[in-house]
């Protein structure tokens, strides 16, 4: 959505000038971030406040097996700001807040080693930090304290979308909890203003004590799929897929095992999200250059912070115990299930990281997660497409129907952004099977099983029960708000 600038009447004041990006926007007077005419500052305490009461209302309930309909239930609480006998007194303005599938939720969270007690103090016990470079998507992004969690704003369809993913989310953890998926703590919604505020609790991917040299945002695709000026211009830029190409055409090395267990991983994710016809999905890359940051500090200007353009970052263990960590957050647990006798969780290097190089041979960090999976392919976007593919070639475009776009994202991401580190053979042994020439298609040829010859996997086809349910959803979801 294109930037635009409105009026707003304020009481007791003149007019004022707000620049805004989708629902997001800056007052100009006090430069504070609102998001549907709510403060930033208004709508922390209010996530807090609605936060701490759902999970200690459901920390009386008793822990039983997830049942179909606690995927629909939604508990609402309402919080005058004088207080009531459920709710403290606040001084903000009056507001409702909504939890969807607590019951659910919990499990979720008890999956990833997340306690009550945890969650509550990663996100309650000191002040959300606001992230400010949070995109065009005009949604707004908050990361607790501890660095754990991430809180985005979404829109009405990706929230009604998520509920409708649960039974079938539910089913994948169940499967696999390795998965470079988002993880999703919890949905809530705020009633403030007259307006819904929808807000879903995710794993952060870019942990700020680890300075992101740079950034991606790829789908796989080239067209138009690069960094614009405004971009460019920020402190931490967010660039696409052809940037990707120009800074790293020989992409980033992976050792045998660490390649074989991420594009597993890969092929798992994209048949799960093609089966549910989810699309427009992202791959977030965050890359530490080890040599780069070596470098930095010699200089005395090292950047140890965040990558997101917030402030204040500690260290993770200064807040919570090791043991209390969540499990399977970090990129290396996302994938190490199927990598062996590296050792790489046990190594305080790596600082949750994939070890990778450059084609520099410079030791590199990389922190990865599929991003935006709350779209589904409705027929907004199969139009959307047939008018891009009249002027483009339609292969190229980053919307797509869901199986071309599963195939096309993971081959690009297999073989184009992730490459394993050639084989460094003797002469005699290169005479016998093919020249240099041959290991550098090495990563091709140990690339994943194309999406259409991959049904063959019982854990795949297990997923795949849910398919009939959504396309039903989406039928439903198609004819109106």
């Amino acid at each position: 959505m294109e930037s635009n600038t409105q009026l707003y009447s304020i009481p007791g004041s003149s007019q004022s000038m707000k620049k805004t990006i989708g629902h997001r926007g800056v007052e100009t007077n006090t430069g504070e971030t609102t998001y549907k005419k709510t403060t930033s500052s208004a709508l922390k305490g209010a996530i807090q406040l609605g936060i701490t009461h759902t999970v200690g209302s459901l920390s009386q309930k008793a822990e039983r097996d997830v049942l179909m309909q606690d995927f629909v239930v939604v508990e609402s609480i309402f919080f005058p700001s004088e207080g009531s006998n459920l709710t403290p007194a606040h001084h903000y303005s009056d507001f409702r807040f909504k939890t969807y599938a607590p019951i659910a939720f919990r499990y979720f969270r008890e999956l990833f080693g997340i306690r009550p007690d945890d969650y509550l103090y990663s996100l309650c016990n000191d002040g959300l930090i606001e992230l400010s470079n949070s995109g065009a998507s005009g949604s707004l992004f908050y990361v607790s304290s501890d660095d754990e969690f991430i809180i985005k704003t979404v829109q009405h369809k990706e929230a009604e979308f998520l509920q409708k993913l649960l039974p079938g989310y539910f089913m994948n953890l169940n499967q696999n909890k390795r998965t470079l998926l988002p993880k999703f703590y919890g949905l809530y919604c705020i009633q403030a203003g007259g307006k819904n505020i929808r807000l879903v609790v995710m794993n952060n991917l870019l942990p700020r004590v680890v300075h992101m040299h740079h950034k991606y945002d790829m789908k796989g695709s080239t067209y138009k799929r690069r960094a614009s000026a405004k971009e460019r211009d920020k402190t931490f830029p967010t660039f696409k897929d052809l940037d990707f190409i120009q800074d790293l055409p020989d992409g980033l090395l992976l050792e045998t095992d660490n390649y074989n267990a991420l594009s597993k991983t890969i092929q798992r994710d994209c048949l799960l999200l093609q089966s549910f016809k989810i699309m427009d999905y992202s791959l977030l890359v965050g890359i530490h250059n080890l040599e780069q940051a070596s470098r930095e500090r010699e200089r005395g200007g090292g950047q140890m912070g965040d990558s997101g353009g917030s402030e204040g970052a500690v260290t993770p263990d200064q807040r919570r115990p090791q043991a209390q960590k969540s499990l399977y957050c970090t990129a290396m647990e996302s994938i190490q299930g199927e990598a062996r006798g590296k050792g790489a969780l046990e190594s305080e290097d790596h600082m949750g990281g994939i070890p990778a190089r450059n084609s520099k041979g410079e030791r590199l960090l990389v922190f990865i997660g599929i991003i935006d999976i709350l779209q589904s392919y409705r027929f907004i976007k199969k139009l959307e497409h047939s008018w891009k593919a009249l002027v483009h070639d339609g292969d190229t475009v980053s919307v797509h129907r869901p199986g071309f776009y599963a195939e096309r994202f993971q081959q690009f991401m297999c073989n184009t952004v992730f490459k394993k580190i050639p084989l460094k053979l003797s002469p005699s042994k290169k005479s016998r099977g093919g020249g240099p020439g041959g290991l550098r298609r090495a990563p091709t040829l140990g690339g994943p099983t194309p999406l259409s010859h991959a049904a063959g996997q019982s854990v795949v086809d297990s997923r795949l029960v849910y398919q009939s349910h959504f396309n039903k959803a989406d039928a439903e979801g198609d004819s109106g708000e």
